[in-house]
C-alpha cells in the first residue's frame, strides 16, 4: 500500500468499511454477556471494587471490535462487483479504497480480534475464531440464501453475546440459550434487509415482524430464571417494541426500499436497546442505563456513516 494514499478522503473510505456505528452496537452485545456471566455487579463497581474484572472486559470489547470490522469489511470486499452497479458511491467501488488494501484491513481487524479473545480464555479464543468462519461465510455465500443468509448472520450475533459471557467460561455453559434471542432478532433484520434495494415482499416483514414479537416475548420469558429482574427489563423492552415495531409494520405494508431501509437502520441500531434490555434484568437498571448510552453514540455515527 503506498503510505501517499492514506488521505483524508481515504481514512474516510477505511472508517465506512468498518461500519462505526455497528460496532457500537457488538460493543452492547459484549456488555449484556458479561453481565450475563455474572462477572460484574454494577453495585460493587461503582463502589471502587471488583475493578480487576474490567480487564477482561476489555479484551473482549477489543476482540468484537476486530471480529464485527473485520466482517462487515470482507463483506464490502466480497459485494465489490455488485456494489459497482447498485452502491457505486461506497468506499471500493469509488475508488476512495482498493479492494486489495480492504481485504488486508479486514484480515488484520480479524487477527486483532482473534488474539484479543485468547487473551481471556481458550473458549474466548475458540468463540472468536467460530464467529470469523461464520462471518466470512456469511458474507461469502449466505449472504444471498433468503433462509441460511439470516440464520448465519443471526449465529455471528448470538456467538457475540456468548463471546462477552466467555469472560466466565464455566457459564457459557449454563447461558448458551442467551444467544438464541439475538439469532432470531438479527435473522428478522437480515430477512426483511434483503429487498433495501429493489424492495422485498410482504411475507417477509411479516416473518420479520413475527420474529422481532418472539424476540420480545422471549425477553420477558427470561423473568422466570431465578436472578432474571423482569421489572428491571421492562422500562427497555417497551423503549424497544416502541422503536422497531412501528418501523417494521410499515415496511412490511409497504416494501418499498426507503421503508426497508429505515426499519434495517432502526433494527441494527435497536439491538443496543435489545442488550440494554437484557443487561438490566441481569444486573439491575443502572447497568441497563450504562448499556443504553451506547445508542446516542451509535445513532451520531451512523448520521456520519453508513449502517447498510
Amino acid at each position: 500500500m503506498n503510505v501517499a494514499s492514506f488521505n483524508l478522503q481515504s481514512w474516510r473510505g477505511y472508517l465506512e468499511l468498518m461500519r462505526p456505528a455497528n460496532i457500537v452496537t457488538a460493543w452492547a452485545d459484549i456488555l449484556v454477556g458479561f453481565a450475563a456471566s455474572g462477572g460484574i455487579l454494577f453495585d460493587k463497581l461503582i463502589n471502587g471494587q471488583a475493578i480487576t474484572t474490567l480487564i477482561p472486559l476489555a479484551w473482549l470489547l477489543l476482540a468484537t471490535t476486530g471480529l464485527y470490522g473485520g466482517g462487515i469489511v470482507f463483506n464490502d470486499v466480497f459485494d465489490a462487483e455488485l456494489d459497482e452497479k447498485e452502491r457505486p458511491s461506497r468506499a471500493i467501488p469509488s475508488g476512495r479504497v482498493s479492494r486489495q488494501s480492504a481485504t488486508f484491513l479486514g484480515s488484520m481487524l480479524f487477527a486483532i480480534g482473534i488474539v484479543a479473545a485468547f487473551q481471556v480464555s481458550l473458549l474466548s479464543g475458540a468463540i472468536a475464531i467460530i464467529i470469523t468462519f461464520s462471518a466470512l461465510l456469511y458474507d461469502s455465500l449466505a449472504k444471498h440464501h433468503p433462509f441460511f443468509g439470516p440464520l448465519n448472520m443471526g449465529l455471528c450475533r448470538g456467538s457475540n453475546l456468548l463471546l462477552g459471557v466467555s469472560a466466565v467460561p464455566a457459564i457459557v455453559w449454563e447461558r448458551w440459550y442467551l444467544a438464541l434471542i439475538p439469532v432470531l432478532y438479527i435473522a428478522g433484520i437480515t430477512a426483511i434487509s434483503q429487498g433495501e434495494v429493489h424492495g422485498g415482499k410482504k411475507i417477509t416483514g411479516v416473518l420479520a415482524l413475527l420474529l422481532i414479537a418472539i424476540v420480545l416475548t422471549a425477553v420477558l420469558a427470561l423473568g422466570l430464571l431465578e436472578n432474571y429482574a423482569v421489572l428491571a427489563a421492562l422500562p427497555f423492552a417497551i423503549l424497544l417494541a416502541i422503536r422497531v415495531v412501528p418501523n417494521f409494520i410499515q415496511a412490511a405494508r409497504e416494501p418499498v426500499p426507503d421503508k426497508i431501509r429505515t426499519a434495517v437502520k432502526v433494527g441494527v441500531l435497536s439491538l443496543i436497546v435489545l442488550d440494554a434490555t437484557v443487561a438490566s434484568g441481569f444486573a439491575g437498571l443502572y447497568y441497563g442505563l450504562l448499556v443504553l448510552i451506547l445508542l446516542p453514540i451509535s445513532m451520531k455515527l451512523a448520521q456520519l456513516f453508513a449502517v447498510t
